[in-house]
């Protein structure tokens, strides 16, 4: 037996979190009676499961690394019709991004149908960790960076990055983050805080996800194999 949230998150209607949401709000029905009950279990193999009146079918579990490049926006549609990142891969299959980067930030995306996969990277109790490249308005003083390690306040929570270094040792301007943060535009918010300015932010890796062989625009699959080594490293 399986519960009904955790199910509808496999076949890639949503994370569980939404996958609830959907339920409360009795758009869900098992053997055509719907079901607001949060706790309903039920069996994959018998039972059927629809969402507005149609057939929920498994999905296979697909996985995509995408390098973002420039210019495109982090969703599955964009009420402006701008290409978004579910335009670059080539599938038939529904997926949708792994969080969010921002139309100008690139770098390595994540791009699933596997809701219990992105709850697990993506929760705050895992710890995955993001490496960041960032470029500033100016140099970052050394009390500043200090600063940033220690921890600062956002939207009255803390927050903090893992690990900050400089990429040059000409010029301060340019700095390596390690967070394992997910909030919307973190990196960016911490350096405002402190009177910096991100003009260039690119994500290197995410967990043991990069890019280093992937040109921006591209991607590739990842394999079962992958999957399996990325729980193994941090469930």
């Amino acid at each position: 037996m399986t519960r009904l949230n955790k199910y509808l998150s496999e076949c890639g209607i949503a994370s569980r979190r939404k996958s609830e949401e959907l339920i409360l709000q009795g758009r869900v029905s098992v053997n055509g009676y719907p079901v607001i009950d949060l706790a309903t279990q039920i069996d994959p193999d018998k039972d059927i499961v629809q969402l507005d009146g149609e057939k929920i079918k498994s999905a296979k579990k697909l996985y995509f690394l995408l390098h973002k490049p420039k210019g495109v926006i982090t969703s599955t549609m964009d009420e402006k019709n701008r290409k978004t990142v579910v335009d670059l891969i080539n599938t038939r299959e529904k997926i949708f991004p792994v969080g969010r980067l921002d139309y100008n930030t690139t770098g390595v995306l994540l791009l699933t149908n596997d809701g219990e996969f992105t709850n697990f990277i993506t929760h705050p109790r895992n710890k995955i960790p993001r490496e960041y490249y960032a470029t500033l308005n100016k140099p970052l003083e050394e009390d500043d960076k200090n600063q940033l390690l220690k921890a600062i306040y956002l939207d009255g929570k803390k927050g903090k990055f893992n690990e900050l270094t400089f990429t040059s040792t000409s010029n301060h301007k340019h700095v390596r983050v390690v967070t394992v943060e997910g909030r919307n535009h973190f990196v960016k918010n911490m350096f405002s805080a402190l009177g910096y300015f991100v003009s260039k932010l690119e994500r290197k890796s995410f967990g043991p996800f990069d890019v280093k062989d992937i040109p921006a625009g591209a991607y590739r699959p990842l394999t079962e194999k992958e999957i399996k080594s990325f729980y193994k490293k941090y469930a």
